[in-house]
């Protein structure tokens, strides 16, 4: 049955609930859907969500490509826009759901920037404090998110197994395997971070800075572009988990263990590495051969 009593910002804070409740998306995604619908509900000047047609979403797309706005932003809008009239049908807010039709703009197919082994070799040096070294090696050696890593607490780490439990997207946990040389510089860093836990009340999180506070996502993108510098180029933490990924297909691990490593949720995603692989195949053959 149709619910004429809401109003658009009683719907909207109810889909928000469901997203962080539900499905446990992170706070950044929960503030970026947010921001979606309030922008496309001011487009349509508060118009209700029973009284929306599909040429209402065909304007706004126009409106959006008209202001320049990329088609990725566009894409990921569209997404926020068709998930909050799914949530709606599902209430029963409304009848049907007529963002069923949106098209999203055909994205370019691009691949991740990725560092050969000499150039990861060169960013993760000895000259690099205990932390940002072990930062920059745990996201090489598992391959995580930003997000999993500033969210990771020192109980995720087995050093006996060689193991981290990760929590990716919607909460799903994860273990990743970890190398000796990752277990040595975590245990040195360590050291380091129980005499920041002594002089502070600490939070139980496992990367920590001089004051004994959870580290940022910013400080990581910080450090790793300044890594990058070492090897002239522009990186972040992606390009050091595309890096990861790519290495391991070149070394011959099977597609379905990497996807379950980087916690992708399709096996789709994870393909986007095998043309990466065989892009870096041929160019080493077009160097040595020319």
């Amino acid at each position: 049955m149709e619910n004429e009593t809401k109003n658009i910002s009683q719907q909207i804070s109810e889909y928000i609930a469901y997203l962080e409740i539900e499905k446990g998306l992170s706070k950044n995604t929960i503030l970026a859907y947010q921001s979606d619908l309030v922008n496309f509900f001011d487009f349509m000047e508060d118009k209700m969500p029973s009284d929306i047609v599909r040429r209402d979403f065909s304007s706004y797309v126009k409106f959006l490509a008209k202001n320049n706005i990329n088609p990725s932003s566009i894409t990921r809008k569209i997404a926020s826009i068709k998930g909050f009239f799914r949530f709606l049908c599902f209430k029963r807010d409304i009848k049907t759901n007529p963002a069923v039709s949106i098209v999203s703009p055909k994205l370019p197919k691009r691949l991740p920037k990725v560092l050969t082994v000499s150039e990861i070799e060169k960013i993760l040096h000895e000259d690099l404090s205990p932390l940002d070294y072990a930062i920059t090696e745990l996201l090489y050696s598992a391959g995580v998110r930003v997000s999993e890593l500033v969210n990771l607490d020192v109980k995720n780490i087995d050093f006996k197994q060689q193991i981290i439990k990760v929590f990716g997207k919607g909460s799903k946990e994860r273990i990743i395997p970890i190398n000796k040389k990752c277990i040595d510089i975590l245990k040195k860093y360590l050291k380091k971070r129980e005499l920041i836990s002594l002089k502070y009340d600490s939070a139980p999180n496992l990367f920590i800075n001089e004051k004994g506070k959870k580290i940022t996502r910013q400080y990581v993108y910080k450090i790793i572009n300044n890594q990058g510098k070492k090897i002239d180029k522009s990186i972040s933490p992606h390009t050091i988990r595309h890096s990861y990924a790519t290495h391991l297909l070149e070394n011959g691990a099977d597609l379905r263990v990497v996807q379950e490593l980087l916690g992708h949720s399709s096996i789709v995603t994870t393909q986007l590495y095998t043309h990466i692989s065989k892009k870096t195949l041929r160019d080493v053959y077009f160097n040595i051969n020319n």
